[in-house]
């Protein structure tokens, strides 16, 4: 015993440096530590925010069931999407006009050509020649982008204009 005395004796300054050498490198172990537990801490402080005594588990559920009503009304909002792009399409989305003078005997531009179409091209011509004498007003159906009506060069040029339309209907 007394020997390990003697040797503890012996070595006790050597002993003691490298006990204030674990001292420092722990203390420098425990800055850092800190320092991660205040980021830790921060980073649990803004998942927390707004939250004041439930736990992590209730918050997490309540999110998930708010994803799933958001995820509802997402599917619901697309379903009334597809309707409406349904019901667009048998709008009218084109229109095209043209004035112009049918009888030389006239003398400004009060005739008229007008074609109203859908998205599918259906809908209808619409002539109206003013004479001196009187007005006649024609109607003739466009079924698919044709009639079975004979057209006039003007009826024509209104009808391929309005065809020829782009009409932009945005589909995701």
């Amino acid at each position: 015993m007394e020997l390990l005395l003697n040797l503890v004796n012996d070595f006790a300054p050597y002993i003691l440096i490298g006990l204030i050498i674990i001292i420092f490198l722990l203390s420098i172990i425990i800055i850092v530590l800190f320092k991660a537990l205040g980021k830790v801490e921060k980073r649990y402080r803004k998942l927390m925010r707004g939250v004041s005594t439930k736990n992590l588990e209730h918050i997490v559920t309540s999110y998930l069931d708010k994803i799933d009503e958001c995820n509802r009304k997402s599917e619901h909002a697309l379903k009334e999407y597809i309707k409406l792009d349904d019901k667009i399409k048998s709008c009218t989305q084109k229109i095209v006009m043209m004035r112009y003078k049918a009888f030389e005997d006239i003398g400004s531009d009060l005739s008229f050509s007008m074609a109203i179409l859908d998205g599918d091209n259906d809908g209808v011509v619409l002539t109206g020649l003013y004479a001196r004498s009187g007005s006649t007003t024609y109607a003739k159906p466009i079924d698919n982008g044709t009639s079975k009506y004979d057209l006039s060069e003007e009826e024509i040029t209104v009808l391929n204009k309005a065809i020829n339309q782009n009409v932009e209907i945005y589909n995701n």
